[in-house]
């Protein structure tokens, strides 16, 4: 049990940074909301839509790559990291050019308008140095990960959402200010400033990453010019299933955004766009946990495989990530007359009956992300790319057939469902080609009591807070009673 205890605690540092960085950025929902119009946010949805894409296709699958690689070849460690760096430090460069070359074409496609047009050319070029700065700092942040630094990470990604937070507000409430007031030196001020423009927002962003990009000047300094070419063609081998499976899972999470806006009619586009986003960012909770969780594990996983009782640990790590997640899944909902409160227009209110299945849908996803260990260590990173095919063409053939009739209802379905079927998928052929011994039963029993925990608090009892928590409250009752003997080894005993 201490090597769970060690991987929990490394995930906990992780966690506690990922949440409160996250939070300083929720921080921004009920403010956006509040200031922006539902067209106005849903520009801001699909932007940074359209921008996951690009950033999946730059990371080029090199982060689990370079984990896999330091692991395989423990005395290579520079030349891994040399290799990963290069590569994406030239594809972002090649990206950041040829944008530029073409960022008035990609504005003219973008903008729902010609009223726009001028401001998606300035949108544009803000992202274009956005992903290339992002792009370039995937490895140096994947470095601090395996080489045991959380807290040098966690420190670097809180200053970077802190000041993307605070830009943010001066843009939007400290510059009216002194304009109104006419504090000293509000004239310079009020030559060049616009009430209440969304792309202060993408401007702050780019604040945040080249302070970003500073803070990891050490890590970058480590890089040495040299490219190993035999080394680069057996991790490129490794690496493109895993693109290619990044850019199908991005696809998941974000073309509904951008479908919802093509495919909808122009007057109802960008408003319905704003609501979905506006609504997604409750279920931001299990994001964070997930994306703590796959700080923790991703090196965790390689580095733990050589032992003899890995598969038994990765079961058992999967099992109270199951109970984690579903506990999750049932708070959230029962608090959600709460949570909606961030966002504080009324008018976005009406997209909450898609936050269930969203969140049954991340709660998929986590145990997708989980189950993924079979085929990054077992190098067969083509079935990756194969499960996210799947998800990818069901997102687009289902999000086609039920967003002209059901609008952000239809993609919230479909993306559960999606989610639901890699989640599925993934089991199957795992259990075929590595297997694990999961404990499918307690899985399966933890999962469906939280869907019907959540069908009860939500539609049965109309979101009825004190009973949804009474019902939570009732399962965490359960699960400690059917868990406490192995709660107790693991957190009170000793020694193994």
């Amino acid at each position: 049990m201490s090597v769970i205890k060690k991987f929990l605690g490394q995930t906990a540092i992780y966690g506690v940074s990922t949440v409160f960085s996250r939070l300083f950025n929720f921080i921004l929902t009920p403010i956006f909301t509040k200031v922006y119009a539902k067209a106005t946010y849903g520009i801001f949805t699909n932007m940074y839509a359209n921008a996951t894409l690009i950033n999946a296709l730059l990371a080029f699958g090199m982060e689990t790559t370079y984990f896999r690689y330091l692991n395989k070849f423990e005395d290579k460690k520079q030349s891994v990291y040399n290799n990963s760096f290069l590569c994406i430090a030239a594809l972002a460069t090649i990206f950041l050019g040829l944008g530029l070359s073409f960022s008035d074409t990609i504005a003219a496609y973008l903008a729902s308008n010609a009223s726009q047009l001028n401001d998606y050319k300035q949108f544009v070029r803000y992202f274009l140095w956005i992903l290339f700065l992002d792009a370039i700092c995937i490895i140096p942040f994947a470095k601090l990960r395996a080489d045991g630094r959380p807290f040098k990470y966690s420190v670097v990604k809180f200053v970077n959402i802190g000041c993307f937070v605070l830009c943010n507000l001066c843009f939007l409430f400290a510059l009216p200010y002194l304009i109104q007031h006419n504090v000293l030196g509000a004239g310079a001020f009020s030559s060049w400033y616009v009430h209440q423009w969304i792309g202060y927002v993408f401007v702050s962003n780019l604040i945040a990453s080249v302070l970003t990009f500073a803070l990891l000047l050490p890590e970058f300094l480590k890089v040495q010019f040299k490219f190993d070419r035999y080394l680069f063609a057996s991790m490129l081998g490794y690496s493109w299933p895993i693109l290619i499976a990044n850019l199908s899972f991005i696809v998941n999470e974000n073309l509904d955004k951008i479908m919802l806006k093509k495919m909808l009619p122009a007057q109802l586009a960008d408003g319905d766009v704003g609501v979905y986003g506006a609504v997604c960012k409750i279920a931001v909770f299990m994001s964070i946990f997930i994306t703590a969780f796959r700080l923790g594990a991703e090196p965790f996983f390689f580095s733990y495989a050589k032992n003899e009782n890995a598969k038994k640990v990765y079961a058992l790590i999967l099992r109270y990530f199951v109970v984690a997640l579903s506990v999750l899944f049932v708070a959230l909902v029962a608090n959600i007359e709460m949570l909606k409160f961030f966002i504080s227009k009324q008018e976005y209110w009406v997209g909450l009956p898609a936050v269930p299945f969203l969140l049954f849908g991340y709660v998929c996803l986590g145990i997708y992300m989980n189950l993924s260990v079979w085929y990054r260590l077992s190098d067969q990173t083509h079935f990756g790319l194969y499960i996210s095919l799947i998800g990818a063409v069901l997102t687009i053939v289902f999000n086609i057939l039920l967003i002209p009739h059901f609008s952000y209802m239809g993609s919230a379905w479909v993306s559960m469902f999606a989610y639901f079927v890699m989640m599925v998928v993934s089991y199957l052929l795992g259990q075929k080609h590595y297997p694990i011994p999961y404990q499918l039963n307690k899985i399966l029993a933890y999962l469906l009591s939280s869907v019907v925990l959540v069908v009860l608090s939500f539609w049965v009892f109309n979101r009825n807070i004190y009973i949804g928590n009474a019902l939570l409250l009732a399962f965490l009752g359960a699960i400690f009673y059917f868990e406490k003997a192995e709660l107790k080894q693991l957190f009170f005993r000793k020694k193994d």
